[in-house]
C-alpha cells in the first residue's frame, strides 16, 4: 500500500539537485544532508502533496511526522514542520511530549525555532498547566535545545506573554555561554518589547545579560 510518506518522498526525489544540496548542506553548517530543493519549489511541492492526499482533512498523524523526522534529508524535516504548524489546532496536552521528542531529535536552530513559539506555543496557551508540569523544566534542562524551546514558546503571545515567566526563564538562562540561548534570550525580550518595551528596558537595565542579548533585546525599546 502506498503510504503518504512514499508520495512525498517520489515527489522530492523527482526534484533532486545536487549542486543545490550541496550548498544547502554547508549553510547548515554541514549538520544535515539535503535533497537540493529550495524554498519556493518545496513549497509548491507541499502544496500539491497536501492537496493530492487529502491529509490535512485527516486527524493528526503522528506517524507521518515521524517517518518524516527518520528520513536523513532536512527537507523531509521542513515538511515535517509545515504539516504541524498546518495541524496545530488538532494538537492536544500529551502531543506535547512529542514535540519534546521532535526538539531533542536532530537538534538545530532551524527545527527548534518553528516548534517551540507554533506547537508547543499553542499547546501551552490550550493548555497552561503544562507550563509548571513541563516546560519549567525545560527552562533549566541539561538539554540546550529544550532551554532554547522554553525561553521562545512565547513568542508570538504579545500581550497575552506571562512576563514574569518570560523573565524568569531569562534569568535562569542569564550566565549560559552559549551562542543559541544568548540569542534566545535578545530574541525573545525584543519580541515582547514590541508589546511592552518600558518593561523590557528596565528588564535589561536591571540584569547582568550577555552583551549578544542586550543587543538583541534592546532594538525595539
Amino acid at each position: 500500500m502506498t503510504t503518504h510518506i512514499d508520495v512525498l518522498t517520489q515527489m522530492f526525489e523527482e526534484n533532486r539537485n545536487a549542486m543545490n544540496a550541496e550548498s544547502m548542506k554547508k549553510y547548515m553548517k554541514d549538520h544535515f544532508p539535503f535533497l537540493g530543493i529550495k524554498s519556493p519549489l518545496r513549497k509548491e511541492l507541499e502544496r500539491q502533496f497536501f492537496n493530492k492526499t487529502g491529509l490535512l482533512k485527516e486527524p493528526f498523524n503522528k506517524d507521518f511526522v515521524t517517518g518524516l523526522w527518520e528520513k536523513e534529508e532536512r527537507e523531509y524535516q521542513y515538511t515535517a514542520l509545515v504539516y504541524l504548524e498546518k495541524s496545530v489546532k488538532k494538537l492536544e496536552k500529551n502531543d506535547l511530549d512529542f514535540m519534546e521528542q521532535l526538539i531533542t531529535t536532530k537538534s538545530w536552530w532551524d527545527t527548534v525555532d518553528a516548534i517551540a513559539p507554533k506547537p508547543v506555543g499553542e499547546i501551552a496557551r490550550r493548555f497552561p498547566e503544562v507550563i509548571h508540569e513541563t516546560i519549567d523544566g525545560w527552562a533549566s534542562h541539561d538539554n540546550m535545545w529544550l532551554r532554547r524551546a522554553a525561553l521562545l514558546f512565547q513568542l508570538k503571545y504579545k500581550k497575552q506573554t506571562n512576563e514574569e515567566l518570560l523573565y524568569q526563564y531569562i534569568v535562569k538562562n542569564a550566565d549560559s555561554k552559549e551562542f543559541f540561548i544568548q540569542k534566545a534570550i535578545g530574541w525573545a525580550l525584543r519580541e515582547y518589547s514590541k508589546t511592552n518595551p518600558e518593561s523590557v528596558g528596565k528588564f535589561i537595565a536591571g540584569q547582568k545579560l550577555a552583551p549578544l542579548s542586550v543587543r538583541e533585546g534592546s532594538k525595539y525599546v
